[in-house]
């Protein structure tokens, strides 16, 4: 019998390790969810950001050395 007990003991800290990894497993999947989402919130964002500025050959941004000096 003291087979058995000590059988049944390791199955039940399996089913435990096993109980206490799935709530990790959707713990993570929770978090990768709420990442994606932020994700696709800075998309959308970005290209809103994007159409919002002229083109880059418009000459609206331009180097620091193109601006004309003060006396001019």
């Amino acid at each position: 019998m003291h087979s058995n007990d000590a059988i049944d003991h390791r199955l039940t800290d399996l089913e435990i390790k096993a109980s206490f990894n799935e709530d990790l497993l959707d713990q993570l999947n929770q978090v990768i969810i709420r990442q994606q989402q932020q994700i696709d919130a800075l998309l959308r964002e970005v290209a809103q950001l994007r159409q919002q500025i002229p083109d880059a050959g418009s000459g609206v941004f331009s180097r620091a050395g193109d601006d004309l000096p003060p006396h001019y």
